[in-house]
């Protein structure tokens, strides 16, 4: 079965940081790009940061650019957001997800999802 686990939120103050990690299980992972989503309260998913696990290629949302940092250990299977100088409103579920298409944050082109995990960013 495919899976996706997302864990390593928690409550940090604003300008602090954390990590997250995406477990990967079940598909091909050098096949993949591996997206980072979230969804704040009241609010659309919208797309944060993706990694093509084959050529490590990485793509950024302008609102987190400078701050946020993703990264794929292969062999584990498992990509990580580290999310740097963090702010209120970077507050929200955050979900990782899998695609065969290269370079999007849309997620209507993908195809797994995991769980979220929630990171509250108090100021």
């Amino acid at each position: 079965d495919v899976q996706l686990q997302a864990f390593g939120g928690g409550l940090v103050q604003a300008g602090g940081s954390l990590r997250l990690s995406c477990a990967a299980s079940g598909f091909t992972f050098d096949d993949y790009a591996i997206g980072w989503f979230r969804q704040a309260p009241g609010k659309g998913r919208e797309g944060v940061s993706s990694i093509t696990s084959s050529d490590v290629s990485t793509y950024y949302a302008d609102s987190v650019k400078g701050r946020f940092t993703i990264s794929s250990d292969n062999a584990k299977k498992t990509v990580y957001l580290h999310m740097n100088s963090l702010k209120p409103e970077d507050t929200a579920v955050y979900y990782c997800a899998a695609t065969e298409v290269v370079g999007v944050l849309d997620i209507l082109e993908y195809e797994y999802w995991g769980q979220g995990t929630l990171v509250t960013v108090s100021s």
